[in-house]
C-alpha cells in the first residue's frame, strides 16, 4: 500500500480518536496528551497453545483460525477439535445469540420471529432434555410473545431460585416483552409465573432491551436497551408480579453487564470500555434509588464491549470482560478500587493479533460483521477460578487455565463443522438467517483499519475471491453462547450446530 493510501487511513483514525476523545472528556473519562496513539495502541501477543492431546483434530492455520482454503475445499465443514470431543448434539433449526442451561436442561435461544415458521416445534426458545448427554432430545419450545419474538442476548437462568427469564427483542432492540419461568421443580417443563388473567401472554413492562440477566441473589432482573444507554431494574421478587423499580440513562450505549456477589456493583459495557455504577439503592429497594457512576475504564484495542464476569482470585476482586469487536479478546481487570481499575492482562488467540488482521478479513470477507472475536465467556467458579470457556464466534469454544492471571494459556478447543448448504434449514441460526445483513464489509471495520494505518497489513492482503458479501457464508459456524462448565464435560450452543455437550480429554480439565 502506498503511502498516500496509509496517510489517508491515519487521517480517518485521527479524525475518529478525536471524536472519541471527545466524548470521554464529555462523561468526565481522563484523556491521552495524545488521544491518537492511545487510541492506536494494541495489545500484541497472544496465550500459548494448547497441547492437544490423542484424539485430537488440530486447527490447520494460526490459532484460532479457520483459513480460506479449508472453508474453500469442504475441510472445515469436518471441524477442529482440541482436547475436547462430542458426545452428543440437538441441532434442531439452529440457535439465537444466547442459551442458557440448569440441571439436565438447555434453553436454546430464539432468532427474530420467522413467520413461516410459526407454529413449528422449533419455534421460540427450545426446551433441551440433556439427562443423557449422549442423546439430548427437544421436548418443547416455549412460545409466548417474548420468546416468539427473539430472546437474543436476554435469555437467563437463576440457579438459586430457579427461575428462566428473557425478553423479547425482535431484530435488535425490542420493548416491553418479558417472560419469567420456574424451572425448579421440572426442567424440562418451564411454568410460565406472570400471565394474567389465566393467559399465556406475557406481562409487558416500560422497558427497552436487548440483553439481560439475573442479580445475584434473583430478585432483580436487569434488562440494558444499548440504544440510548437505558437501563432498567425489574424486581422480581414476586416472580408473577413483575414490576420496573428504576429505570435511567448510563451514557451513549450500553450493553452487557457483571454484578458483584452482594449486587451492589455493577459493570456495564459500553462501545469500548466499562462503566461502574452503584446499584445498591436498587438492591435494597430504595422507595427513590439513584443510580451514580462510581468509575470507568475505556480502550482502543476491542470494540463493542460484551460483558463482565466479576470474581475473586486469592481474596481480591478480579473482572474478566470481553470484547465483542476489534479482535479485543478477553480484558482481565483489577478492580479493587473502582474509580481507578487497572488491567493486568489480555486474552487473545493468534489471529487476533494487527499482524494477521489481513487473513482476519480474507478468512471472514462473506460471514458477516462476527468473525474470530471473543463473544460471551463463562469461569468454572466464582472464587479462584482456575478455567475460562468463551465462545469466539467463528474460533469455536475456546478454554484457558486462568490460575496464574499473569500466564494464561489455552487447554482445549472445539469448532464444530461448519454447516455448509444449510442457510435455508437453519430458520433459527441468527448466523444462517440473518449472516448477510448483520454483516458489515470487514474493511470498515476499526481493527482492519488501524492495522493497514500501521502497516500490518496491505490492502491486496483482503482481496478475496471467496467474497461473498450478497450471500450468506456458512463456511464457519458462530459460537457467541456462554459454555456451561458440567463436571468434566462443557456444554455449549452454537447457532448452526445447535446443542452439544462436549467431554473433555487427556487430563485437560478439571485443573488441579
Amino acid at each position: 500500500m502506498g503511502e498516500s493510501t496509509r496517510s489517508q487511513a491515519r487521517y480517518f483514525l485521527r479524525v475518529g480518536a478525536s471524536v472519541c476523545a471527545l466524548a470521554l472528556a464529555a462523561t468526565g473519562a481522563p484523556a491521552s496528551a495524545d488521544p491518537v496513539e492511545n487510541f492506536l495502541e494494541v495489545h500484541r501477543t497472544a496465550v500459548e497453545r494448547a497441547d492437544c492431546g490423542p484424539g485430537s483434530a488440530p486447527e490447520t492455520g494460526l490459532q484460532g483460525q479457520v483459513p480460506g482454503p479449508d472453508r474453500d475445499s469442504g475441510r472445515s465443514a469436518q471441524g477442529y477439535s482440541c482436547n475436547l470431543s462430542l458426545i452428543g448434539q440437538h441441532q434442531g433449526p439452529g440457535a439465537g445469540i444466547v442459551s442458557a442451561t440448569y440441571d439436565h436442561c438447555s434453553y436454546t435461544g430464539s432468532n427474530i420471529p420467522i413467520p413461516e415458521a410459526a407454529g413449528s416445534p422449533g419455534t421460540g426458545v427450545q426446551v433441551i432434555d440433556a439427562s443423557d448427554p449422549a442423546n439430548p432430545k427437544h421436548v418443547r419450545s416455549l412460545q409466548e410473545p417474548p420468546m416468539l419474538a427473539g430472546t437474543w442476548e436476554s435469555l437467563d437462568v437463576h440457579e438459586g431460585r430457579g427461575l428462566l427469564a428473557g425478553t423479547g427483542v425482535g431484530i435488535l432492540v425490542g420493548a416491553g416483552g418479558f417472560s419469567i419461568y420456574d424451572i425448579s421443580e421440572d426442567c424440562t417443563n418451564p411454568r410460565l409465573l406472570n400471565h394474567r388473567d389465566g393467559t399465556q401472554l406475557s406481562m409487558p413492562l416500560p422497558i427497552t432491551t436487548h440483553e439481560g440477566a439475573f442479580s445475584p441473589d434473583g430478585r432483580t432482573y436487569w434488562a440494558a436497551g444499548t440504544v440510548g444507554g437505558q437501563l432498567s431494574a425489574i424486581d422480581v421478587s414476586d416472580p408473577a408480579n413483575p414490576r420496573v423499580v428504576w429505570t435511567g440513562i448510563t451514557g451513549i450505549s450500553n450493553h452487557g453487564f457483571g454484578i458483584t456477589a452482594d449486587g451492589n456493583r455493577m459493570y456495564i459495557s459500553t462501545l469500548a470500555g466499562i462503566t461502574v455504577l452503584d446499584i445498591s439503592a436498587v438492591q435494597r429497594r430504595d422507595p427513590f434509588p439513584v443510580v451514580p457512576h462510581v468509575g470507568r475504564l475505556f480502550w482502543s484495542d476491542g470494540q463493542l464491549t460484551q460483558h463482565t464476569i466479576p470474581v475473586t482470585v486469592d481474596g481480591a476482586p478480579v473482572l474478566f470482560t470481553v470484547d465483542e469487536g476489534g479482535s479485543g479478546g478477553v480484558k482481565i481487570i483489577d478492580s479493587r478500587d473502582d474509580q481507578n481499575l487497572r488491567l493486568i492482562n489480555t486474552i487473545k488467540l493468534e489471529v487476533n493479533l494487527p499482524e494477521n488482521l489481513g487473513l482476519w478479513a480474507q478468512d471472514n470477507s462473506g460471514n458477516g460483521a462476527f468473525g474470530y472475536d471473543a463473544h460471551y465467556c463463562t469461569v468454572d467458579r466464582k472464587i479462584d477460578p482456575t478455567a475460562l470457556a468463551c465462545g469466539w464466534i467463528q474460533s469455536g469454544i475456546r478454554v484457558f487455565d486462568v490460575r496464574d492471571l499473569h500466564n494464561i494459556r489455552e487447554i482445549a478447543y472445539f469448532n464444530p463443522p461448519a454447516q455448509l448448504g444449510k442457510a435455508g434449514q437453519l430458520v433459527n441460526s441468527t448466523h444462517a438467517t440473518l449472516g448477510a445483513i448483520v454483516g458489515l464489509p470487514l474493511i470498515g471495520s476499526i481493527a482492519v483499519a488501524r492495522a493497514i494505518a500501521d502497516g500490518d497489513i496491505e490492502l491486496h492482503d483482503i482481496e478475496s475471491p471467496r467474497a461473498r458479501l450478497l450471500g450468506i457464508d456458512m463456511s464457519a459456524d458462530w459460537c457467541m453462547s456462554p459454555p456451561a462448565f458440567h463436571g468434566d464435560q462443557l456444554w455449549v450452543t452454537c447457532m448452526d450446530n445447535g446443542f452439544m455437550a462436549l467431554q473433555f480429554e487427556n487430563g485437560a480439565y478439571p485443573l488441579s
